[in-house]
């Protein structure tokens, strides 16, 4: 025994080095990410169904304006991701504290208060906002589906689109099915930590983002010209034009619906802590990758926006795919509008679940030994506790309620974009940035950033306005729950 001793202490210490070699220094498995496959992550978290939306409003700007604008909004993006790269580490960029959230983030440089409480209410506001609008975004995609083969099959034609047109519908029962399926799946536990998930969502996007650019560039060959102007949707009393004070509205609630397209600083903490332990340093790797990714998204928003603006000129709807420019080939409109729902059929988990758990785990550190809270009854993937029934069901059917009492798309990204832009995107980076590099108050570079969030404040409020307006007017002329 005496000789085998120093064997086995051998043997254990080689074991120990390999278990170490195979983690970080946080303990957790060593991370393998790399500038390409942090760039997949943000661009497949940016592209989604904002895009739809950017040819209405670059109709709102025009092509002085428009193109700037969007190129303005992913320079900001950038910078605003690199401030926030730097402080994926607390205190030293190579081998200070990690974070594994925007909110710890926050909390490990800001410290616990008021900036936390108050990041926390803007994010979780977010997702749940986030809910209602796919659950609207959903709704039309599967009624425009309906009605494309409605259009196809019927003989008058476009025609049935009228007032009293048979291909004329509610998009309240979509909602309600959409509704339904979230019910089910929402007892599914972790239902975002699912792995084929982020390639379908993947898959998806890209389809219907394609689709939509392709038939834009296909109308616009068909036209044979640009469509549009300069300054966008004219002002005046003719068919199709806007007051002074509707262009104002729609002009501002434009810059939230590009914001809107951008978003993503709130998962790039997480897509951060996915690259691999330096040399080099986390923060260098996230920037290239985040220079990559947003050179890469804004050249295709860019080309969206304009090719559907090309197309369909001042009438360039809110939606490309759902807002009826486009009739045939029908079965295409049909392929990309069945793509957005199964994209937002899993998006609407993968945003929820951070706000399922929230409320959970709180519920279990104050009622550790309640069955109501933790007694599972496990039905093949589901597992459904009494809490998590109630709970995640009351919160499915509430944001499917407000859907319904609000199911304009345009007005509600544009009110998202405008809420998350500045806090999430610009003044937590910007204020983090300063207190981790010990800015000194008063220099130059610490007023042009307090500059930029200031800037980017009236941004917001002006999208929020403009957005505001939007459902102001459209109340007009809808009543709720009608459809």
């Amino acid at each position: 025994m005496a000789v085998m001793q120093p064997t086995e202490v051998s043997l254990e210490a080689g074991n120990l080095a390999a278990h170490s070699a195979a983690l970080d220094d946080d303990g957790r498995p060593r991370r393998t990410g790399t500038v390409l496959t942090a760039s997949a992550h943000i661009v497949t978290a940016v592209i989604g169904s904002g895009v739809l939306s950017l040819p209405w409003a670059v109709a709102q700007l025009g092509w002085a304006a428009g193109p700037p604008v969007m190129l303005v909004f992913g320079a900001v993006m950038y910078y605003a991701s690199t401030l926030l790269a730097d402080c994926y580490r607390a205190g030293d960029p190579a081998v200070g504290r990690r974070s594994y959230s925007y909110m710890e983030a926050v909390r490990a440089i800001l410290g616990a208060g008021r900036r936390v409480a108050f990041c926390g209410v803007v994010q979780y506001a977010n997702l749940a906002a986030i809910a209602v609008g796919y659950t609207i975004a959903a709704s039309i995609s599967m009624q425009a589906v309906w009605r494309a083969n409605c259009f196809h099959a019927a003989r008058d034609g476009h025609a049935a689109d009228g007032d009293g047109g048979a291909c004329r519908s509610s998009s309240a029962p979509y909602m309600v099915a959409f509704g339904v399926v979230q019910l089910l799946f929402s007892q599914i536990p972790d239902f975002d930590q699912i792995q084929w998930l982020s390639v379908v969502a993947s898959v998806m996007s890209f389809a219907y983002s394609g689709i939509g650019l392709g038939l834009a560039v296909a109308r616009t060959v068909a036209n044979g010209a640009f469509r549009g102007s300069l300054t966008g949707v004219a002002v005046g009393a003719a068919g199709g034009a806007a007051t002074v004070m509707q262009k104002v509205w729609r002009t501002m609630q434009a810059l939230g619906n590009i914001a809107f397209a951008y978003s993503f600083s709130n998962v790039l903490i997480e897509i951060q802590d996915t690259i691999r332990a330096p040399p080099p340093s986390e923060a260098a790797v996230m920037k290239k990758a985040t220079a990559l990714s947003i050179a890469t998204t804004t050249a295709f928003y860019t080309l969206c926006g304009c090719m559907g603006y090309a197309a369909f000129g001042d009438a360039a709807p809110d939606n490309l795919l759902t807002g009826f420019g486009f009739y045939e080939p029908f079965w295409l409109v049909d392929v990309a509008n069945a793509a957005i729902v199964v994209h937002l059929v899993g998006a609407y988990q993968v945003f929820c679940q951070p706000i399922f758990a929230f409320v959970e785990s709180r519920a279990a550190a104050a009622w550790p030994e309640s069955a109501f809270v933790s007694k599972e009854l496990r039905l093949g993937p589901f597992a459904p506790t009494a809490l998590r029934l109630a709970w995640r069901s009351a919160f499915v059917c509430l944001a499917t309620v407000v859907a319904m009492a609000l199911p304009f798309f345009g007005s509600v990204v544009g009110l998202i974009g405008a809420f998350t832009f500045w806090p999430l995107t610009v003044y937590f980076p910007v204020e983090m940035y300063i207190k981790q590099r010990g800015v000194k108050r008063g220099s130059a570079k610490w007023i042009c950033l307090k500059a930029l969030a200031a800037v980017c404040l009236v941004v917001s409020v002006a999208a929020a306005a403009g957005s505001i307006a939007g459902f102001v007017g459209a109340f007009k002329v809808f009543r709720p729950f009608s459809g």
